[in-house]
């Protein structure tokens, strides 16, 4: 048990918590009153609660169905992720049962803020609960069980996570519209789940990405030293072998960002002209403390 909870940080924990709260309150006051759903584990729990007695909420479901998967992925994913993971769904579960079951709020029939605008309410149900989803991610836990099963899974069947994750949610619409006799709102969870991704990747990777050059140059120290004066960061030399020439070569790696890459570019081909450069993104640049 110490070692579990030496990994455990408060920060995280802070975030995780700020994170299942605001997933709560995107589902709750946006998505659930005009019946549309989210993706994964939480749709197929908001699809759950929808056909089943009442006593069975969607704060029920969101326990019953991501604890175990979370449980039986333990081993792939360790210790620390797990308690994250179970953490920040008990959170997702407790808010939603707040907001729904206790807080003077009418959530029975209309969006409290979009009223019974489906447009809206799928874009900022999307938008919200992507932040806590994305929240979640970046702290080291999922608040969805869906991933954690195509982990499992995927592999067994002969597919990728990615492709896993994207037929369960097109097979989990295609029910919703066979349950509901009624393709309307699916189609408007389908915009709810683009907008929830692209917050999910705004969130764990960062709204202004850094680019990363790789420039091929015979004048490998001039380069450097410029760039390096001239945007007061470090540069790295890799050495390589010209595939056509055989010759010995010098890439040069400098991470940019994207306001960065014109007078970048101007730098190298003012000292080389026939300089080689691509341009990359980057998700997330992590800078190591050299004094420690």
């Amino acid at each position: 048990m110490e070692k579990l909870f030496g990994k455990i940080k408060a920060e995280n924990i802070f975030f995780l918590t700020i994170a299942g709260l605001t997933n709560a309150f995107g589902i709750t006051l946006f998505l659930t009153p005009v019946k549309l759903y989210d993706s994964g584990i939480s749709g197929t729990s908001m699809l759950l609660a929808q056909i089943t007695p009442e006593f069975m909420t969607l704060s029920v479901f969101l326990l019953l169905l991501n604890i175990p998967l979370f449980i039986l992925g333990y081993k792939k994913q360790g210790r620390t992720f797990t308690v994250y993971s179970v953490y920040t769904v008990i959170i997702y579960s407790i808010g939603a049962w707040l907001i729904t079951d206790i807080l003077p709020i009418d959530v029975s029939f209309a969006s409290p803020l979009a009223g019974t605008d489906l447009l809206l309410c799928a874009l900022f149900g999307g938008l919200i609960s992507g932040v806590g989803s994305g929240l979640t991610i970046r702290y080291g836990g999922a608040i969805d069980g869906i991933e954690v099963m195509a982990v499992i899974f995927a592999k067994k069947i002969g597919v990728t996570v990615g492709t896993f994750v994207m037929t369960y949610n097109v097979l989990l619409y295609v029910i919703c519209g066979m349950v509901l006799n009624s393709w309307i709102l699916p189609l408007y969870s389908i915009v709810t789940y683009g907008a929830g991704l692209k917050t999910i990747d705004f969130i764990v990777e960062g709204i202004d990405r850094s680019k990363a050059a790789m420039i091929i140059t015979s004048k490998p120290d001039e380069v450097c030293e410029k760039l390096m004066s001239k945007f007061e960061c470090g540069a790295t030399k890799l050495s390589a072998k010209g595939g056509y020439s055989n010759e010995d070569k010098t890439v040069i790696y400098f991470i940019v960002d994207r306001f960065q890459i014109s007078k970048m570019r101007e730098i190298v081909h003012k000292i080389d002209e026939h300089a080689f450069i691509t341009i990359t993104e980057v998700a997330d640049v992590f800078k190591s403390n050299m004094n420690s």
